[in-house]
């Protein structure tokens, strides 16, 4: 283990060099001292729903926390959990199925935050369309994607009655949508409805969250000799990810975080992410919930139960899987970022 940063150190980072200003009176602090490295794995390009993990590094928030942090870019092409697996990355995005996976594939990791108290994923159809609820949406063809069939897709047959008849494949782009006022498509909250918007449709949205699927999303998973070994480290790395996360949602100098974003995806742009963060604001897609209470990345063993059960009752998991094995609630829920 590193020397561990004394959390009373102010720093400017100025041209990527970190410079010590000053220190709290009395505290012997080392002009300098090596950092705690680590690296963190996306799940997709850099957008607004990773802004915390930007933002805690354009910010220095890492730093403060003797952390320096590698924000690594996924994409199409990237597995985060294969990362994870084979050590390539200390930490990764992922959900919770993943740490369900870990459980009943016997592996040594799993899920110890949850970004997102409400997972983004929506369906969404044309304003006026008639199509008004999801029941309205029963026996309609609905745009699903590959992930989608085994993961919200049972939850919504077994909750509303959809067949898998109604799955068309889905494109990841809105041409079809576009192309017909009856289409419904899958979606994220922060991402379909605007390129909708953008080509001159008026998406009426459909949160799946608010019918009750309680999969976290966003999550951060760890091995376990990770945290067995460098469990100081890691609170650290979780302190300063919900510090960074509480400043980007309330839009608090987010100016270098975004454009760390812009640069890493020059796809994104100001209107994209202003979009973005407005929606995961107002949905409570990151602070609702247990999150109101226990700070962002906040978990708890009810809703983890919750999740099993409600995923082992539609087949995807088998009775009996010790779920209480895919997570930690020991870096969590210190209500970080609350007043």
């Amino acid at each position: 283990m590193r020397t561990r940063y004394r959390m009373e150190r102010r720093i400017l980072l100025t041209g990527g060099t970190a410079l010590v200003l000053s220190a709290v009176a009395g505290a012997r602090v080392p002009l300098a001292q090596t950092l705690d490295k680590v690296s963190f794995q996306t799940n997709w390009r850099a957008q607004a729903e990773h802004g915390g993990y930007y933002q805690a590094v354009a910010a220095g928030i890492y730093r403060r926390h003797g952390i320096e942090c590698e924000v690594r870019m996924g994409g199409p092409q990237q597995n985060p959990a294969q990362l994870l697996l084979a050590g390539r990355v200390d930490f990764i995005m992922s959900n919770g199925f993943q740490a369900l996976n870990y459980v009943r594939e016997n592996l040594p990791f799993l899920t110890i935050g949850a970004i997102m108290q409400k997972d983004p994923q929506v369906l969404m159809t044309h304003e006026g369309n008639g199509i008004n609820s999801f029941e309205d949406m029963k026996g309609r063809p609905i745009l699903i994607g590959a992930a989608g069939r085994v993961t919200y897709w049972p939850f919504l047959r077994a909750k509303f009655g959809f067949t898998d008849e109604q799955i068309r494949p889905y494109t990841f782009n809105v041409g079809p949508f576009m192309a017909d006022r009856m289409a419904i498509q899958q979606g994220f909250i922060s991402s379909e409805p605007f390129a909708a918007e953008q080509a001159g449709a008026k998406p009426k949205v459909f949160l799946i969250a608010d019918a009750g699927y309680q999969n976290y999303q966003t999550t951060i998973d760890v091995s376990r000799r990770m945290v067995t070994e460098k469990k100081e480290v890691v609170q650290r790395f979780i302190n300063a990810t919900m510090e960074g996360w509480t400043a980007y949602m309330k839009g608090e100098d987010v100016g270098a975080a975004n454009a760390a974003i812009k640069r890493d995806n020059p796809e994104m742009d100001d209107a994209k992410i202003a979009y973005a963060v407005r929606v995961l604001n107002a949905a409570g897609i990151v602070q609702s919930g247990d999150a109101q209470q226990l700070g962002i990345g906040a978990m708890t063993d009810a809703r983890w139960q919750s999740f099993y059960e409600s995923m082992r009752d539609v087949g995807l998991y088998p009775a009996g899987l010790d779920f209480k094995r895919a997570y930690s609630l020991e870096f969590v829920n210190k209500r970080v970022g609350l007043a």
